[in-house]
């Protein structure tokens, strides 16, 4: 009998992300390797809907903004001069914290560019967004004592 996916169990998954309305976030299959247990390595309503399944199952789920990366905050939007950016700049580009401001520790991302402002969010590129999750378990197996306690420090890390 194979194994169901339980706390301190590695799971093995190949997943598609879509919006709400049904369009592919990303391209193609993505595959995640986790163990299973409240690590925070995958968002909770997640790990609680693979919760006793076995590889080759699937499953669909749908969650809220809230649930994944949040809601879309514009308060996360800064504005900043242009003459502090390289003159190679391009939108996407991503800094650690705005230039000239004292460092928070988020990427910004420069989202558009002007003659002398530039504008950069720090939200995550899917925040405020409805998301579908496309799940097919590849494999459980059990995780050793070791690799259990690695996980427990690498969360307790943050």
């Amino acid at each position: 009998m194979s194994l169901t996916i339980a706390a301190d169990r590695w799971v093995q998954l190949r997943y598609r992300l879509f919006d709400a309305q049904g369009q592919p976030v990303e391209e193609g299959e993505r595959e995640l390797t986790y163990l299973h247990g409240g690590y925070g390595a995958v968002f909770e309503r997640i790990e609680a809907a693979l919760e006793g399944r076995a590889a080759g199952e699937t499953l669909s789920v749908h969650l809220e903004p809230e649930e994944s990366f949040g809601e879309y905050d514009a308060e996360l939007l800064r504005l900043a001069p242009r003459h502090l950016f390289p003159d190679d700049l391009e939108a996407g580009m991503a800094f650690e914290g705005v230039p000239g401001e004292p460092g928070d520790g988020r990427i910004h991302i420069v989202t558009d560019i002007a003659d002398d402002t530039v504008v950069l969010d720090a939200n995550h590129p899917l925040a405020g967004m409805g998301l579908r999750f496309d799940l097919r378990v590849l494999d459980v197996r059990e995780a050793s004592d070791e690799e259990i306690e690695q996980e427990r420090r690498a969360a307790s890390e943050g």
